[in-house]
């Protein structure tokens, strides 16, 4: 059985993210996939939102904190290109980003307590 182009499945989706961020895959900032963001009083007001994607960021962030994970997960578009938007926004003051505390505790790479806190909440699932 051939496809033809218009059915197939995800063919405009693996191209249309990119699009949204103007072809860059970088962001301004690194963030990090398990940084908490959260929609500030100007992104809240959405008269400075330029597009769709940058409304469903800010709506989603603005009933509480989502991880970036989450919002490229929700969005359902890679990390890069979330990253790229979730930056965007936190430059123009849309959105705060809030990084995780540094994962370093003194010789340890990373800290004990982290990853109890991570199995816990593996056994709780």
């Amino acid at each position: 059985m051939v496809i033809d182009r218009d059915e197939s499945v995800g063919v405009g989706a693996l191209v249309r993210p990119y699009a949204v961020t103007r072809g860059r895959t970088r962001p301004r900032v690194d963030i990090a996939m398990e940084a908490l963001v959260e929609t500030t009083a100007r992104g809240r007001s959405g008269g400075f939102l330029a597009g769709q994607e940058q409304q469903t960021i800010a709506g989603m962030c603005g009933v509480g904190l989502q991880s970036m994970a989450e919002i490229a997960a929700r969005m359902q578009m890679p990390l890069g290109v979330a990253r790229v938007l979730v930056a965007d926004m936190a430059a123009d003051g849309l959105l705060a980003v809030h990084e995780p505390a540094a994962l370093t505790d003194g010789d340890d790479v990373v800290g004990t307590e982290l990853l109890e806190r991570v199995l816990s909440g593996l056994r709780r699932l």
